[in-house]
């Protein structure tokens, strides 16, 4: 077996949520054209009336780490949330890739974890409060543990709690600042790198910038896993208006390429149901042949 036939067969049994065929031309023909052609201004309006902390976390924050624990949790209290968080293409998903994701993570923690004594180090970028690494961990070998890195360090407290209930507290460590700016708390090298969900906020340029950086810290022949994001959820002119989210569309070989520049390779792309993210797994160079 193939590393591509490996990686695919760690997810073939994985439960994702899905949209029927009757749902989906409902979205396509009627739903998706309401949302994205309605005057931005009344949208709004009417999202505050339905008091959506969806659209609050993202007004506050595009994209930050309190609209995906809204998104991740499925379980909003509004009405208009009911509808975003459980109805929305985008929100379900986001769960698939969280799934899709931690599965992998986990499945390169394991393999990593062959013949090793210390553990494997697994880094997180753009973590947030590490909700899927923190997955990844649960079910990874107990010797495995994660730096979790972020400008901000606005989502470490929640993320500790969120750590310690789950009772892997103890085997993860929050930095605030970037791949850059870590080098010495990054000891030993990591295997495993988790960026999901920054790339499709960064330019090719800053991309490029940061998995060089990225390159020079990992240990050799370790795993990344990325996402690329596609149009496919049918509503980013509703996001763009709407919501302020201004996100970079690009196919799974564009973004590859981009780690490639930093002599990562031997990429594998996995779509999640909806076809709106692709997790990829690359690898970096010089690893034990």
């Amino acid at each position: 077996m193939d590393q591509n036939q490996e990686i695919h067969s760690w997810v073939g049994d994985l439960e994702f949520e899905r949209i029927g065929p009757v749902k989906r031309v409902l979205k396509r023909a009627l739903l998706n054209p309401l949302v994205n052609y309605i005057p931005a201004v009344a949208m709004k309006a009417a999202l505050r009336f339905g008091k959506s902390e969806l659209a609050q976390c993202n007004w506050n924050d595009p994209g930050g780490w309190k609209s995906m624990v809204i998104s991740y949790h499925g379980k909003p209290k509004q009405i208009a949330d009911k509808f975003l968080v459980n109805g929305g293409a985008m929100s379900m998903a986001l769960r698939n890739r969280r799934i899709l994701a931690a599965t992998l993570l986990t499945r390169l923690i394991e393999q990593a974890d062959n013949g090793t004594e210390n553990g494997v180090h697994a880094l997180c970028l753009g973590a947030g409060p590490g909700r899927i690494i923190i997955d990844a961990l649960l079910e990874a070998p107990e010797s495995s543990y994660a730096t979790l890195v972020d400008i901000s360090s606005d989502a470490f407290d929640y993320g500790r709690e969120l750590a310690e209930s789950c009772g892997v507290g103890d085997r993860v460590k929050y930095v605030q600042g970037d791949v850059r700016d870590v080098k010495d708390v990054l000891d030993p090298p990591p295997v495993v790198v988790k960026m999901i969900g920054i790339c499709e906020y960064l330019t090719d340029e800053q991309i490029v910038d940061i998995v060089k950086a990225l390159a020079e810290v990992m240990a050799p022949g370790g795993s990344v896993v990325f996402n690329s994001i596609s149009k496919a959820h049918g509503t980013d002119r509703f996001f763009r208006r709407v919501m302020g989210l201004h996100m970079i569309h690009r196919s799974p070989e564009q973004l590859s390429a981009l780690f490639a520049q930093a002599g990562f390779g031997d990429f594998v792309s996995i779509p999640e149901p909806l076809n709106v993210y692709h997790v990829i797994v690359g690898r970096l160079a010089g690893g034990p042949a």
